[in-house]
């Protein structure tokens, strides 16, 4: 299972060209699913998420998780997180997971958040055709992948 986490002033989530979803203050989580994960890698990457220090204190120093500076959060599934490029130049989705599979680990992943995190936790729609818009603050983005915890 791989995220990418971005730290943003805001972000909205537009299906068929009407606002779905939005947060202030907080972070967008864009998350693949892998055919081979399980509900411990959602729990591994969701405990990451839920403590990530990407937040400033009072001293402008990124020491505060998203509880801490009470933050927001939104998950997008994104399939394309395991595009593999290696030949030619058309991506090869090959190590993502099916969707039936994907979506209950992605709505188990949104659960497990929404046990960590003190704000309700927004999403878009699995497997929709989504235009997300965000304001990365810093930037911050952070890449983890839950086979490869470094």
């Amino acid at each position: 299972m791989r995220i990418v986490v971005q730290r943003v002033t805001k972000a909205t989530v537009h299906i068929e060209q009407n606002p779905y979803a939005e947060i202030k203050n907080g972070l967008v989580i864009f998350i693949g699913i892998e055919h081979e994960d399980d509900e411990l890698d959602a729990d591994y990457l969701a405990s990451k998420c839920s403590a990530l220090r990407v937040f400033d204190d009072e001293n402008d120093k990124m020491n505060l998780s998203v509880n801490d500076a009470n933050g927001s959060l939104l998950v997008i599934s994104q399939f394309t997180l395991h595009a593999m490029t290696r030949k030619g130049n058309r991506p090869s989705f090959m190590m993502a997971a099916k969707p039936e599979k994907a979506n209950a680990l992605y709505e188990y992943f949104i659960r497990k958040m929404n046990s960590l995190v003190n704000s309700e936790v927004k999403t878009g729609v699995f497997g929709a055709n989504m235009q997300v818009e965000l304001i990365n603050n810093g930037p911050v983005t952070i890449l983890i992948d839950s086979k490869n915890k470094e």
